[in-house]
């Protein structure tokens, strides 16, 4: 690994945050699997926001249903976040696209894992007006928000 412009190492923030978004949305994803139900929803906040497990096959929205292609889009995302990482100039031209890459890669793998361990993704958080989710969801949506947000603003 090599030292960014700025003297720090980015790929270690670009790991660090890769693993402990990983770690935290599978322990996070037993602790639901342990404490819910298929069945039975539990609120949090009055009808707002529920805890609700949920096995889901498809990819967000439904827009695909096959296993076997979300499990090669996952694999590819992650390719691609460590082909940038490594090839050419990655994130020595562009630091501070190591957290956000970080997020989406362990996210990624996250439910990449879930994919190819039982073919679902485990869900768990409703917010009764949106798809269920989970952590490695929050995770790649913020990480895509702040590479968007950094793009921009380069621009």
């Amino acid at each position: 690994m090599r030292a960014s412009a700025r003297g720090g190492r980015p790929e270690v923030l670009l790991l660090a945050a890769a693993t402990l978004t990983f770690a935290a949305d599978q322990l996070a994803k037993v602790a639901a699997g342990g404490a819910l139900t298929l069945s039975t929803p539990v609120p949090l906040v009055r009808n707002w926001v529920q805890l609700r497990l949920v096995h889901n096959t498809e990819s967000a929205f439904g827009l695909i249903s096959s296993g076997w292609l979300l499990i090669g889009i996952g694999a590819a995302v992650c390719l691609a976040i460590l082909a940038y990482v490594t090839v050419g100039r990655g994130l020595d031209a562009a630091p501070a696209r190591a957290l956000p890459l970080g997020l989406v890669l362990g996210g990624s793998l996250g439910n990449l894992l879930d994919r190819i361990r039982t073919g679902a993704v485990t869900d768990f958080m409703d917010l009764r007006v949106w798809p269920v989710f989970n952590l490695a969801d929050i995770a790649i949506t913020v990480g895509i928000a702040l590479l968007a947000i950094g793009i921009a603003r380069k621009r």
